[in-house]
């Protein structure tokens, strides 16, 4: 259970960003998205491979 303490003076606003950042980083609702539908473990591998291969073309294309 998330719990945030709402400092004296402090708006409602501040401390909903305070919370939807804390909810944002449990990574409860990527969770979620993911078990919505099953996924076979060698799509999640060529997905992550992919994922990774991308990333690396991006930084081997930022620092040459």
């Amino acid at each position: 259970m998330i719990v945030i303490n709402v400092k004296e003076n402090e708006s409602i606003d501040r401390a909903l960003k305070r919370f939807k950042k804390k909810f944002e980083r449990t990574g409860v609702l990527r969770e979620l998205r993911a078990r919505t539908a099953y996924e076979k473990p060698s799509v999640t591998r060529r997905t992550t491979r992919l994922k990774a291969a991308y990333r690396q073309k991006m930084y081997a294309k930022e620092n040459y």
